[in-house]
């Protein structure tokens, strides 16, 4: 479809005897902001590095706009930038000059980067820090470098793996602030993040990876309604005895006079159920709501925690 930015299907891979994936298949829309989950060893990172050509596929197929990753190796490569985790450049040179040296692994003559370089460099707050070596710089500085060198040739997709890993809360925020923006202009990120706080917050769509198979994919909020469970517990006096048929739509338990309700969305279930209550002669004391989170679909499906 001309409209996706990128098609994975059916992506195998085998490290000796380990299947490190099993089939992985994605399709992310031009211009999506999608988030890419999964505990460690899932299969995350090696799904990036075949997309980006740094490791070869045994099966299956990817595409960037269309293209074949390995046969349009030249045009695909050229549409991505990639943040990775791990700082992969030359130490001996000063930030500034790297990023003129990745510039031009894209064609980039000095002339056509300086101003782009120029502009990342104060986007990015590292206009005092051009001239240092990555060795001076912070671990949050690091982190701006990153995303600074993915940016230098403008590309349409953003492939971002754990962008905010090891940084204050600060640094965080004006990063989501960034990407916000990056996406406001049109471009398609793909986030890899072990903050699913951060995934719910930006990603529109996300997908779920547990050794090596996409167990779930779909917008946060339509993940948490299908697979979340959430609450509403109510405090309340003079109780009818046929409450429970004027309630049977709903699953609650009632002890004493407190009722726990266990619903997809509280906030669409409440009004109905203090209606049925207040007309029923019940006096409400106290509403306590508890909702799901991304995370919590992410512990049901896996069974484990992100940095397991």
């Amino acid at each position: 479809m001309s409209n996706l930015a990128i098609q994975i299907n059916d992506l195998t891979k085998s490290y000796g005897k380990v299947e490190a994936l099993k089939g992985v298949s994605l399709s992310i829309p031009e211009g999506c902001f999608y988030g890419l989950l999964g505990p460690n060893g899932a299969g995350k990172t090696t799904t990036i590095n075949i997309l980006t050509g740094l490791v070869l596929r045994e099966g299956g197929t990817t595409s960037v706009f269309g293209r074949d990753t390995i046969h349009d190796y030249r045009f695909t490569r050229s549409k991505i930038g990639i943040a990775a985790q791990e700082l992969s450049v030359d130490w001996f040179f000063s930030i500034e000059k790297l990023l003129y040296f990745h510039a031009g692994y894209y064609g980039m003559t000095k002339k056509v980067a300086k101003p782009r370089v120029d502009y990342l460099l104060d986007l990015l707050g590292l206009s005092e820090k051009k001239e240092s070596r990555l060795r001076q710089l912070s671990g949050g500085m690091k982190r701006r470098f990153q995303l600074a060198k993915a940016l230098v040739h403008d590309p349409d997709i953003i492939i971002l793996d754990e962008p905010t890993a090891g940084v204050d809360v600060g640094l965080r925020h004006e990063l989501w602030d960034l990407l916000r923006n990056l996406h406001k202009q049109g471009k398609t990120i793909l986030l890899t993040t072990h903050y699913i706080e951060e995934a719910e917050l930006l990603c529109k769509e996300v997908a779920i990876i547990d050794q090596g198979i996409v167990i779930a994919q779909d917008s946060p909020k339509a993940l948490i309604q299908q697979l979340g469970k959430a609450g509403i517990s109510i405090n309340l006096s003079g109780s009818p005895d046929h409450l429970q048929d004027q309630l049977s739509k709903f699953t609650f338990t009632q002890k004493d006079n407190r009722l726990h309700f266990t619903v997809k969305d509280p906030d669409k279930a409440m009004p109905e159920i203090i209606s049925t209550l207040v007309k029923n002669g019940c006096h409400i004391h106290s509403i306590e709501t508890e909702k799901s989170s991304l995370e919590d679909v992410f512990l049901s499906l896996t069974g484990k925690g992100i940095n397991e």
